[in-house]
């Protein structure tokens, strides 16, 4: 009798536990004894070492409870398992040292193991469905990646090799071990993404045909029957990746979008999702995506799941997301991983046979390992996001589970393919467990038993499935409406979720619309359309309106990847989404609110949005079309800007003169003078959910300058509102790609045919910039000069008081008034102490003469002495407060980013992202702590403090004095943020395309962002870091000097690590709202018990 039929047998109930044991001892005592080889002998001592005996019997514990009485005789079977993990480490000493009686033992010990995994009674079928390739002997041993048929984790089957391979689909029968072949190609051709029919009778998998595209096949499992599905048949179109669906149909993967994967330059061609109605004979497109959709399947429910790699604005090492939809295209939404910066990769995800959220898939990197990687179970229920949803990963040693690397599975054994689940617990995988081991198909479980079902010494095996019928999932049906041009999307609260957390209701008054256009092949890329700006083109929709229950219910163009950004009262994006989603014709889209996670319910509340007919579209000054820098803000350049900024302009002054074709932004003058005064996410930014306002138009240094009335410069509202979009659509100055031919064909002539064809779409961007050049031309714009305004002369003698004093002085003014006590320290817990210094009571002329809202000068008398941070509050000191608080990562510049950004979120660091409210709050909680009255200075006290008698603009001189010692502003440091490359590292003398963020060359202060506090010069009263490093908070509201309107925001002082002293001086005034949170804006307390 055959050992394997022997565990079949058993698994049947037709062999107890102890007689399998029993004859897989006398199966391998017919080794031989005599002298054995090396390889053998190496063989057996690392199978044994692999062979953790106590998890064997773990298995057969859990099998035992799980199928009782099928496993009888099983005490017999774990009591030698039990011994045979004692005697373990004898035989491997025996084995090494070269005793042939032991080698045979250890075979014989890692049979019995096997046979008991193997026994396991979900191996209930006879044969598995297997693509084998074949190599050299030699080679077999070492094929990773390409060589074994797996493209790069950016491609798909366009880039593999048509021909050259050894390869077909087999039956691995478990009865005799024997591999008998089901289907093999001729010439040489590849075959693989096998998928089974639930009846178990035929097999759908992708080939080259003869034409020399990729096309879907279908074959009996009998190897009879052969034939091409009718797809997609456009010349050099590829169609590969299907799988069957419950109602005939057939989902399956095409180039026919014409698009370029934009990270390697539109290199290589995007697969999409579409749909095949067998009945019909039809073909349909059910994804709109910028980049590649891998390893269609079918849910539990019926549904589909799908990994789609999307990176608008977001690090692309690490966002390829496990989604779903139904059949129909219709309910496109995250399943795992967004926002996640773990996992990178995942592939080959399959649903668990009676679950309705778990699953397993492949763990993998960006760069490095070619697809495969680590098995691992997961539970959405759990959670959606990063490593917090994991149940295992085999085997369990958290080899990559939720760490954050470019090549996450470089080197980690064993590795794993094509993962099948059986149960929660039992998987079929093909696996190769270490560097010198052949793919195998293995029966893989959550004890970390990694048991060999089969390996052959020329091959790898893969994609193993059971050869049988399996329960076919209910049918989900379509939702879809024929003919009908759009969708409807209802919200029922954008304030609900995350991504509007702490905004006030009401602040939210409608939501700007905008699709993508996503690149050709040869052309896309991070800098392509921009200077560190957006990946993509984005297409102006128009805007809607928002509820003031934070509803909204409007019409959006079905069958486009439509992206929303929820405006302020002045139309400035609250919130940047950073993806996609589509409505299929006639869908019903819905969301609960802003970046919700799936597992939120939603509300049964009634919304006024749902009370009424949804909204059209409102066109943004126009009709539909790319956004441009060159048609929409250019102009407001030419008519406020370029009277002052023109062709004479001289020195270092901002030159606005449109330059080029309007798509080469590297010669735009213009554009290349204003885009490094704003403030935007790049082409990757941190990939966890922004906070509120991260990105706000009022973070932007131009948007800053002119709400100041930067020399009596008005725009109107609809010039605000280009400038206000042109920075919430992250800087995009090109909006078209012109793309040349691609195997001959007119790129944007093939594409407007085929989504016209199976997406029944006829957008043209392309199209729609070319009329906007039309429409510019001959178009003068005569620049409109501002009206001069009377500039206000201010200083201390100004104002009627001579109130200037030397350090000398300041120190005796607080040694006098403070005693002896000039230096506290507060206990704040976890041996953490804050430490404040006494700052006298004094008088002086509070301002600032060159910032408009700092003027006129007026007399600021400091009443009573109080007590001062000597540093801004650290990350430290605040998470003793709250804990849960991240100051995250300040922004990189570049793309291929390995990491957040650069750490904000050390213990010494000054805390960032808390709002003035959170500040308070802070003081509050420190005030009840300690009994004495802690706050937040006025701007008053602020400055009086900071001044410490100087009447300069800064404590340590004028505003042009060398603050290297002094302060962390922005200096020669900030040229570091100009990087490239893999993990970006600094550019060696980067030019001003690169390193564009203002600063002061001639000063090198040795900080790129914001430092530990302390590291620079006190002033004359002891108090560290009041000009740079962070901004601070201030109890006042911001007005004007002297009384006027109240702006409801609160004033910040002291400038950060970005600005330059101009903008950090000691009379400096921006204004936030009260709940916003600012990237460089932290706190520092007072004291006045």
């Amino acid at each position: 009798m055959g050992l394997v039929k022997a565990m079949r047998d058993f698994a049947g109930g037709r062999m107890g536990a102890a007689g399998l044991l029993g004859l897989v001892m006398v199966y391998c005592a017919g080794v031989t004894f005599g002298a054995v080889s090396k390889q053998r002998a190496r063989e057996a001592e690392r199978r044994l070492e692999r062979m953790d005996f106590a998890k064997v019997a773990a298995g057969v514990e859990d099998m035992r409870a799980s199928f009782g009485e099928e496993f009888e005789g099983a005490e017999d079977v774990l009591a030698r398992l039990r011994a045979a993990g004692e005697q373990k480490g004898e035989v491997l000493q025996k084995v090494r040292s070269g005793d042939a009686g032991a080698v045979a033992t250890a075979e014989r010990m890692v049979e019995a193991g096997r046979g008991a995994l193997l026994a396991n009674p979900l191996l209930d079928f006879d044969k598995l469905l297997v693509v084998r390739r074949m190599y050299d002997p030699k080679r077999a041993r070492r094929v990773m990646g390409n060589q074994l048929g797996m493209v790069n984790n950016w491609l798909n089957n366009s880039h593999l090799p048509q021909r050259g391979w050894d390869n077909e689909i087999a039956a691995l029968s478990l009865e005799d071990g024997s591999v008998e072949t089901v289907f093999r190609p001729d010439g040489g051709r590849f075959v693989g993404d096998v998928d089974l029919h639930f009846g178990g009778e035929r097999v759908l998998f992708s080939m080259p045909a003869d034409d020399g595209t990729w096309q879907i096949f279908e074959v009996s499992v009998s190897g009879e029957g052969l034939r091409q599905l009718p797809l997609i048949g456009e010349k050099d179109i590829d169609n590969h990746d299907a799988c069957y669906l419950p109602d005939g149909n057939v989902a399956f993967v095409s180039t026919a979008p014409i698009a370029g994967v934009p990270c390697i330059g539109g290199g290589s061609p995007v697969g999409n999702m579409y749909l095949w109605d067998s009945s019909a004979g039809t073909v349909r497109r059910l994804t709109f995506d910028q980049d590649q959709i891998w390893n269609p399947t079918v849910m539990n429910d019926g549904r589909l799941m799908f990994t789609r790699w999307e990176y608008t604005d977001t690090a692309h090492y690490f966002t390829r997301i496990l989604f779903s939809c139904n059949p129909d295209g219709t309910e496109q939404k995250e399943f795992y991983g967004s926002n996640s910066y773990w996992p990178n990769s995942l592939f080959f995800a399959r649903p668990v046979p009676g679950d309705a959220t778990k699953f397993v898939g492949i763990v993998s990197g960006h760069h490095g390992t070619a697809k495969s990687g680590r098995l691992l179970l997961f539970d959405p229920s759990k959670s959606r996001r990063e490593a917090k949803g994991v149940i295992a990963e085999i085997p369990g040693r958290d080899d990559v589970a939720g760490k954050i690397a470019d090549r996450l599975v470089d080197g980690v054994w064993p590795q794993f393919l094509h993962p099948y689940p059986l149960s929660e617990k039992y998987f079929l995988a093909a696996g190769k467990l270490d560097r010198n081991s052949l793919w195998g198909i293995y029966l893989v479980d959550v004890f970390d038993n990694v048991t060999l079902i089969k390996e052959v010494e020329d091959s790898a095996l893969l994609e193993p499935l059971p050869l049988r019928a399996r329960e076919k999932p209910p049918v989900v049906p379509s939702r879809v409406v024929e003919d009908e041009k759009y969708a409807t999307v209802y919200i029922t609260d954008i304030y609900e979720g995350p991504g509007l957390a702490g905004v006030p209701r009401g602040a939210v008054k409608e939501l700007r619309l905008f699709s993508y256009h996503y690149c050709y092949l040869g052309t896309g890329g991070h800098n392509a359309i921009s200077n560190e700006g957006g990946w993509d083109v984005k297409r102006i929709l128009g805007t809607v309106p928002v509820e003031e229950d934070g509803s909204a219910m409007f019409k959006v163009p079905a069958n486009r990847p439509v992206s929303l950004q929820p405006l302020d009262e002045k139309g400035r994006a609250m919130q940047l989404i950073r993806s996609w989603f589509v409505g299929m014709p006639g869908e019903n889209v819905s969301c609960v609110g802003c970046h919700e996670s799936q597992n939120m319910v939603s509300p049964g509340k009634q919304t006024a949005a749902a009370q009424r007919e949804p909204d059209m579209i409102e066109p943004w000054g126009g009709e539909a079309r790319p956004f441009t820098f060159r048609y929409e803000v250019q102009p407001v350049l030419d008519r406020k800007c370029a009277g002052c900024h023109g062709e004479d302009t001289k020195g270092e002054k901002p030159k606005f003169v449109a330059r080029g074709n309007g798509l080469n932004h590297w010669a735009d003058d213009s554009y290349n003078s204003l885009h490094p005064y704003v403030r935007r996410p790049g082409p990757e930014s941190d990939y966890h959910i922004l906070e509120p306002m991260e990105y706000h138009a009022s973070t932007s240094e131009l948007v800053q300058m002119l709400v100041k009335g930067h020399h009596g410069v008005e725009l109107s509202d609809e010039e605000w509102e280009k400038i206000y979009a042109w920075i919430d659509l992250n800087v995009p100055h090109g909006g078209a790609w012109m793309p040349g031919k691609w195997k001959g064909h007119d790129q944007r002539q093939y594409r407007l045919e085929l989504q016209k064809k199976y997406a029944f779409v006829d957008d043209d961007p392309e199209g729609e910039y070319l009329e906007l050049v039309e429409q510019a031309k001959g178009r003068e714009i005569e620049p409109v000069m501002p009206a001069k305004k009377a500039e206000v002369q201010t200083a201390g003698g100004d104002a009627g008081l001579d109130w200037a004093f030397d350090a000398e002085t300041a120190e005796k003014m607080q040694q006098e008034q403070a005693g002896d006590e000039v230096r506290r320290v507060v206990e704040l817990g976890g041996g953490l102490k804050l430490k404040l210094v006494y700052v006298p009571a004094g008088e002086f002329v509070m301002g600032d003469p060159h910032d408009p809202d700092a003027r006129p000068g007026e007399v600021a008398k400091v009443e009573d002495g109080f007590w001062m941070g000597q540093t801004e509050v650290t990350n430290a000191q605040y998470n003793v407060f709250d804990p849960g608080h991240d100051s995250r990562y300040y922004d990189q510049q570049w793309k291929d980013h390995t990491r957040p950004g650069y750490p904000a979120n050390r213990p010494g660091q000054p805390v960032i992202r808390v709002s003035w409210e959170e500040a308070r709050a802070f003081c509050e909680w420190l005030s009840e702590k300690t009994g004495k009255k802690f706050s937040l200075p006025s701007e008053a006290q602020w400055e009086w403090a900071c001044r410490a008698g100087s009447a300069e603009s800064m404590l340590y001189g004028s505003a042009d004095t060398d603050f290297g010692k002094f302060a962390n502003l922005a200096d020669v440091s900030l040229k570091k943020l100009a990087v490239s490359g893999v993990d970006p590292k600094p550019i060696a003398n980067p030019g001003p395309r690169y390193a564009f963020v203002p600063r002061v060359d001639s000063v090198d202060d040795g900080a790129m962002v914001a430092s530990d506090v302390g590291k620079y010069e006190a002033n004359a009263w002891g108090l560290y870091d009041m000009h740079g490093n962070v901004a601070e908070w201030t109890s006042s509201m911001m007005g004007p000097y002297g009384g006027g309107e109240d702006q409801g925001k609160k004033v910040v002082r002291g400038g950060s690590w970005r600005d330059r002293p101009k903008r950090a001086t000691a009379g400096y005034r921006l204004g936030y709202e009260p709940w916003q949170k600012v990237y460089n804006v932290g706190f520092r307390v007072i004291c006045e018990d």
